[in-house]
Order: structure tokens, then sequence, then C-alpha cells
């Protein structure tokens, strides 16, 4: 393994969103191995700085379930935006179903409250939080019918919507060409829908023990949970 793709929440961070200290130690041990790793999460930059700059990485980061890559000097790489015309038809979407939603646009997340001109803003992700199953179903086939969107989670109350095409593992993907790496190569960790791509097509997906059971299913091996810190367990067996 070269490239460690690890996502953030539900997986490196504990339920009160700390990085345990195994986490911390095994992340180090990986990258003095001369490792890449890459934080993979759908958190923006402004939600995720102040988290992961005590870890000290050297190589990529991946932001917005991979509408964003940065490199290691923290400079933009490649940035994937969500048409305008997409972002208004499911904000009335949740008009609609009176859900609750949240969206990223580059320098800004909205919750709730949203600019009146669509235009003036670049998106890449609309999310809905929809505590009703039975709706959250029925929004969810409707959004997934429509091919210019990519649909996943990040909990089991959520739904995240991207443009088409943009996931982790194509992020991923466009990384390991920067760095000349494979697939392969990659051992990706991570707990749900948002995970689910980069797990299955990494040399080695490993889904945490508190992870969706469709993305275990998905994986090739299931940790310990992120409250017993899972990354590590997964990057000494599989990296060190």
């Amino acid at each position: 393994m070269q490239l460690i793709a690890i996502d953030m929440d539900g997986t490196l961070l504990d339920h009160e969103h700390k990085i345990s200290i195994e986490n911390r130690k095994a992340i180090k041990a990986a990258q003095d191995k001369g490792i890449h790793v890459v934080i993979s999460t759908g958190r923006t930059r402004m939600t995720l700085d102040d988290l992961i700059e005590s870890l000290s990485l050297d190589s990529y980061l991946i932001t917005v379930n991979g509408s964003e890559i940065w490199d290691a000097s923290r400079q933009l790489v490649d940035r994937q935006i969500l048409s305008t015309d997409l972002v208004e038809y499911m904000w009335e979407l949740k008009q609609k179903h009176q859900t609750e939603c949240w969206a990223a646009s580059v320098g800004n997340v909205w919750r709730e409250t949203f600019p009146e001109d669509f235009t003036s803003h670049e998106w890449m992700k609309f999310g809905f939080n929809i505590e009703d199953d039975q709706l959250r179903q029925i929004i969810l086939e409707e959004l997934s019918e429509n091919q210019l969107l990519e649909v996943t989670n990040s909990s089991l109350t959520n739904l995240e919507v991207n443009a088409g095409g943009v996931n982790k593992a194509r992020a991923i993907e466009k990384v390991c060409g920067l760095l000349g790496l494979t697939m392969n190569q990659v051992m990706a960790l991570g707990d749900s829908l948002n995970d689910l791509a980069m797990i299955k097509e990494a040399g080695i997906g490993v889904a945490m023990g508190n992870a969706q059971p469709i993305v275990k299913e998905a994986a090739d091996w299931v940790t310990v949970t992120n409250e017993e810190s899972g990354v590590a367990e997964a990057i000494k067996k599989w990296c060190l």
C-alpha cells in the first residue's frame, strides 16, 4: 500500500469529533514509511482545517465528497461544480416536502437560509436531512433517476448530492495519477455510502465496525469502530 485514503466523520473521528492518540501514531508511522495519507471527506475546508492541522499531513486532501482536491500546500488542484439549475431543483424539492437541508458552495456552507440568487455562487453539494424513512426513500428514488446527480449519504438519515460522476473514488484516482500510483496501491477506509465507491475500487477497502451494512458487505475487511481507533488497527494490519 502506497496511499491511505481516510474518511473523517464516523471513521477517523470519534463521537466527540476528536482524533485518538492511537490513530495519530498510526498515521505518523505510515507517513514515516513513505506512505501517502490522504483525508477523503464530505466536509468542506472551512470545517476541516482545524481538525487535521495537527496531523502534519504532507500529501493531497480530498473534500466535499471528491468535488475538490488540494495539494500538500493546500492549493486547489481540481474542483467539480454542481450546476445552479440542479441546486434550484433540489431547493424546490426541499420546499415541497418540508425537509431540512444544507449545501456547500465555494467558501460557504448554507443551512436552511439560502441566498436569493443561486447563480451568484458556485455550488458543490446539496444535502437533505430526513428522519422519515418513507419520505427519504421517495426523495432518494426521484434524485437517483437523474443521471446528472451523484447521490450518497454520510448518515442513515441524510442524502448527499454531488454532480454526477463526482465521488471519492474518482478523486483518489486523480490523486493516484498525479503520484504515479494505481488504485491497487490504495487502502480506503470509511463508514457511509459516500465512502462506498472508494472502498469498492481501492486495492484494500476497509469498513469501520460502525459502518452501514452495505459498506461492510462491499469491504475487503472490517476493522473495529471509530470509538476503538479502527483506523489505527487497519493501518497496522495492512500497511505497517
